[in-house]
């Protein structure tokens, strides 16, 4: 496995993440029209690699394994796990097949490395509840809850 910087080229593997990430029960909750129609869902990717946006895919074989992507999202458009209109909000999704396997600590590292390097403070994000191997992950490298959003926590990591 080996990780690279997402490219424009992967918008559509990362709305399809995202419905992976939606979807973390098991149960298909949403499709991908649902996140491609919803404003709110879709602020994560619309317009993939704007300015200021980051990512980090996983990639073995030639085969995508997961990804990790951050945008700063503005205080009169939230996402789920806003906290401040400097701080980036990270989605994260890895595929069904591949989770338990290291993937996601993989991709969370490298990700905050770059996120380091390009200058970023911190970064947020949502984290259902029941959710928890994908809170125990983000608990694992450094995340801390800050906040309350209806049936999930908003969790912080100060870079």
């Amino acid at each position: 496995m080996h990780l690279r910087d997402a490219t424009d080229d992967d918008a559509d593997l990362l709305v399809d993440l995202l419905v992976e990430a939606f979807n973390w029960t098991g149960e298909p909750r949403f499709t991908r029209d649902d996140v491609l129609r919803d404003p709110h869902t879709a602020r994560y990717l619309g317009g993939w690699r704007r300015p200021g946006d980051l990512g980090v895919v996983a990639v073995a074989d030639g085969a995508p394994l997961g990804a990790v992507w951050a945008r700063a999202l503005p205080a009169d458009e939230p996402g789920y796990g806003w906290v401040a209109d400097d701080v980036p909000e990270l989605g994260m999704a890895v595929a069904a097949g591949r989770r338990g396997a290291g993937v996601g600590s993989a991709l969370l590292a490298g990700f905050l490395d770059r996120a380091r390097a390009q200058g970023w403070t911190a970064v947020s994000l949502s984290v259902e509840d029941g959710n928890t191997a994908a809170r125990a992950l983000y608990e694992r490298h450094g995340f801390v809850v800050v906040g309350r959003n209806g049936g999930s926590d908003t969790m912080l990591r100060t870079l």
